[in-house]
């Protein structure tokens, strides 16, 4: 018993650091934020699936797909020389967020159906918010930083009720990190749009 909790502690806090990695890198829109997604989703996979917390397990199988695509698709904008932050209308945003409680409601009714799953509806929705904000940050959408305040207030407290103390930590410190990546981006936003450098 000593020693599954060693490990799940041991295992969590390098994905912590990878995780804080990658959201730093990614604040400074630096392409080596996917590599660190990459290797932080893998580990989450297995501490999030040895807490029952199964659909943060699956949003990070699903992190681990994301990191490749994000990687690609910012190489290839790197390339092109014409991949720029944009942001969305707000209409847009109201399918955004209504799509994320659709999903989440059906989602949390087949959990509490047919699992043991703790918090279904707030696993449901934190997951099913991230993935639709990973897309986002794949696209370089500026208000994915406003997104991610609201997931990552949610998450502290999920991750607080099932032990994992260390990711806390880590998304107290994503909180932060979050609104100097939405300053650094808005900032980048009106260079671009002015035709500075």
């Amino acid at each position: 018993m000593l020693d599954t909790i060693a490990r799940l502690w041991s295992v969590e806090a390098i994905a912590v650091c990878l995780a804080v990695a990658y959201l730093i890198l990614a604040a400074r829109e630096n392409l080596w934020c996917w590599a660190c997604a990459f290797v932080s989703s893998v580990l989450y996979t297995w501490v999030f699936w040895s807490v029952n917390l199964y659909m943060e397990a699956a949003l990070n199988v699903f992190y681990v797909v994301m990191a490749v695509v994000g990687w690609w698709q910012w190489r290839k904008g790197q390339e092109e020389s014409s991949f720029g932050i944009s942001t969305l209308h707000w209409q847009k945003h109201l399918l955004l967020l209504g799509a994320m409680l659709g999903m989440a409601a059906c989602n949390g009714w087949l959990m509490v159906r047919f699992t043991d799953a703790a918090w279904p509806f707030v696993d449901s929705f934190t997951t099913w918010a991230s993935i639709i904000t990973t897309f986002l940050v794949v696209r370089k959408v500026l208000e994915n930083w406003l997104y991610w305040l609201l997931i990552d207030s949610i998450s502290i407290w999920l991750y607080f009720d099932r032990g994992l103390y260390l990711t806390v930590l880590l998304f107290a410190v994503y909180l932060v990190i979050v609104v100097f990546g939405y300053i650094n981006w808005r900032r980048d936003l009106l260079k671009q749009n002015t035709g500075q450098r």
